[in-house]
């Protein structure tokens, strides 16, 4: 029975099958996020998606690298450094650490204190004549000003160890900036490249979705025909439907490596554009 089916199979069928296979070639259709999915009814499948792929009212030509339709991958970069929570997370931390150095240069100065203050009056108490016009009496009578400098041992020897301390916090919050800047662009870099893998993937399911298609088409004929028994009409309608499982999922994956980039970047995709 399955060499008989085989045999059936392989009866030309020039004009027919030449028909139905042009029809599937030069059949187009968009799709995109949203778009139902197209699954064999009755005797007549649903065409085939391909052209374009459409995401956040943006579409992307799908035979076409969509490496040269997106924006550089060093602008993507910038952006993903300008908004990124974590970049922003360690440049205010190493902010912080910086201040805090700063600080501990200057601390030494609390140390230091200045004053001035002015009095007047009848200070005779203080001067050991009784003339009331006697110099001495008006020797507590004035402005005064000065400056009041006192080290302690701490400030000696333990001031230059806090400066050092404030010093390599500092110096440690900016090279963990600079870590989280390459692992930035690790992350970015992967996200980069499953996009354009899930294209390629795609791109092969949907060629791979067109000849099965073709064949359905066929043997569908050929079975009201008679040529063919319906086991093997069977066989190329359950291909046809693992070939269509196959490329809604690669559809799934590509459009989710598109938004996961536009996540991932924090501006909205269509600014990944190329112009």
């Amino acid at each position: 029975m399955r060499l008989s089916t085989l045999y059936q199979l392989k009866q030309p069928l020039f004009s027919l099958a030449s028909t139905v296979i042009l029809g599937v070639l030069v059949h187009t259709a968009g799709y995109g996020q949203g778009n139902p999915a197209a699954t064999p009814s009755g005797t007549q499948p649903a065409p085939t998606p391909s052209a374009a792929v459409t995401a956040d009212s943006l579409t992307f030509d799908f035979n076409q690298d969509i490496s040269v339709q997106l924006i550089p991958f060093e602008d993507m970069f910038k952006l993903a450094l300008a908004y990124s929570p974590t970049i922003k997370f360690e440049a205010a931390v190493a902010a912080g650490t910086q201040a805090s150095y700063n600080l501990s240069k200057v601390q030494i100065l609390q140390n230091l204190t200045g004053y001035a203050n002015y009095s007047s009056g009848n200070q005779a108490i203080l001067s050991t004549g009784t003339n009331a016009n006697d110099q001495l009496a008006q020797i507590s009578n004035g402005y005064r000003y000065g400056v009041n400098v006192a080290f302690s041992i701490h400030e000696l020897f333990g001031r230059p160890q806090q400066i050092r301390l404030a010093k390599a916090n500092y110096d440690a919050t900016i090279e963990r900036k600079r870590l989280a800047e390459i692992q930035l662009r690790r992350d970015l870099f992967n996200l980069y490249q499953d996009l354009l893998l899930a294209q390629k993937i795609l791109q092969i399911r949907l060629r791979d979705d067109q000849a099965s298609l073709a064949a359905y088409r066929i043997a569908e004929v050929e079975l009201q025909k008679g040529k063919i028994a319906p086991e093997a009409h069977a066989f190329n309608s359950n291909r046809y439907a693992e070939t269509r499982a196959t490329v809604e999922q690669a559809k799934t994956s590509f459009i989710k490596a598109i938004y996961a980039l536009e996540l991932f970047v924090g501006v909205p995709i269509r600014q990944l554009k190329r112009v």
